[in-house]
């Protein structure tokens, strides 16, 4: 579904990504790790289309990242959500639904339904300025979801939430899993990503460390946090 060859990504003097390959298949779980400042925010604006290439390419389903097309089958929760304090999470669920061309009855049906899943019950319809950091964060997991998007980018989907949050999110994201939905998330909670992900990269000052299953990264007794630190520091 995603496949990354030769990116290179530049800001003045400053090389971002320097020449990374690797490849996500229709289906998968995958997480984008690295140290802060590797790398990963600056490939996820790739992915969506917010900068472009210096060099190399990027697709999403054998079409050009950079076309509008590849972004109808996409969901995307933002590390730092925000939501107005002035709307509730439903209205702000229907306001993405709009944005979708999603009719007011099908809008309806779709959040209600979101709003279960992300566990939100009860509190869809109070305003934003009451939420708490994890609940924005919920209602933007909620907002990737609307339209029923086959690819999810997520960039640290667990921010804000408590333990039963973390939970919660970790069995939605299983069950989109199951129903075929590619996942792409970056995350620093490694032990969240070895239970949830089928495959990860590891990126350190632009350059990829490593790309593979989880499986075949961890090996010999190892967590992910083991050779995560072992990669980065060298």
């Amino acid at each position: 579904m995603i496949e990354l060859k030769n990116v290179t990504k530049r800001y003045g003097t400053l090389t971002a990504v320097d020449n990374v390959s690797f490849s996500v298949k229709t289906g998968q779980s995958f997480a984008l790790l690295g140290p802060n400042g590797a790398g990963k925010t600056t490939i996820v604006k790739l992915l969506l289309d917010f900068t472009r290439l210096t060099a190399g390419s990027l697709t999403i389903n054998g079409i050009p990242a950079s076309k509008a097309e590849c972004r109808t089958a996409i969901g995307y929760l933002a590390e730092n959500q925000r939501i107005p304090t002035g709307l509730s999470g439903w209205q702000y669920l229907l306001r993405c639904a709009e944005l979708l061309d999603i009719n007011r009855a099908a809008a309806e049906e779709q959040c209600r339904s979101v709003v279960e899943q992300i566990g939100m019950q009860g509190r869809e319809h109070d305003k934003a300025g009451t939420y708490s950091k994890g609940m924005i964060q919920r209602f933007g997991l909620g907002a990737a979801l609307v339209g029923a998007p086959r690819l999810l980018i997520l960039d640290e989907p667990a921010s804000g939430l408590d333990p039963i949050g973390i939970r919660e999110t970790r069995l939605l994201l299983e069950t989109l899993k199951e129903q075929g939905v590619t996942i792409f998330l970056n995350s620093h909670l490694l032990s969240e990503v070895e239970k949830i992900c089928d495959s990860a990269a590891i990126i350190h000052r632009g350059r990829l460390l490593v790309k593979d299953s989880i499986a075949a990264i961890v090996r010999d007794g190892e967590t992910l946090e083991d050779v995560f630190v072992r990669l980065v520091k060298g």
